[in-house]
């Protein structure tokens, strides 16, 4: 793991990313570049998650990572920043990652939505995530790590 990433930080190289999507023939090309991970369950995204992330479940991290080869930085997404850390450490240590910067969302989706605001929901959901993660319990960052 290479550390954290502010959100203001992390806003900052997505508008660098939606500028270079727009170059060349115009299609996007997530292998390369960044991927930012939201180790969360599918409910929890759905209600809620940072542009143009993917959704991969922490208790499917170990299956799923070499999904990630090829990425030159990776940012993983929780809801406080803690378990994010965990992924971030796990991620890195898997060797098909190479040279990618590997890095954790400081103070998770909270602080993004604090800081920058912009949250995207998926298709059919309300989009009051705050609301639904009261219900939910709201302070699940997840199952302890597995190793």
């Amino acid at each position: 793991m290479d550390g954290e990433v502010d959100p203001e930080e992390l806003a900052a190289l997505l508008d660098e990313e939606d500028g270079a999507d727009g170059d060349a023939d115009g299609s996007e090309d997530d292998e390369g570049g960044l991927r930012i991970v939201d180790i969360r369950d599918r409910r929890a995204f759905d209600r809620g998650h940072l542009p143009g992330s993917e959704c991969v479940p922490f208790p499917e991290l170990t299956t799923r990572v070499e999904g990630l080869t090829g990425a030159s930085r990776i940012v993983t997404v929780c809801p406080h920043g803690i378990a994010s850390r965990q992924a971030a450490q796990l991620i890195g240590s898997y060797a098909g990652i190479g040279d990618a910067r590997v890095e954790s969302l400081r103070g998770g989706v909270e602080a993004w939505q604090r800081d920058v605001g912009e949250l995207e929901t998926t298709d059919g959901e309300s989009g009051e995530a705050g609301e639904a993660d009261e219900r939910d319990g709201g302070t699940d960052e997840g199952p302890d790590a597995p190793f």
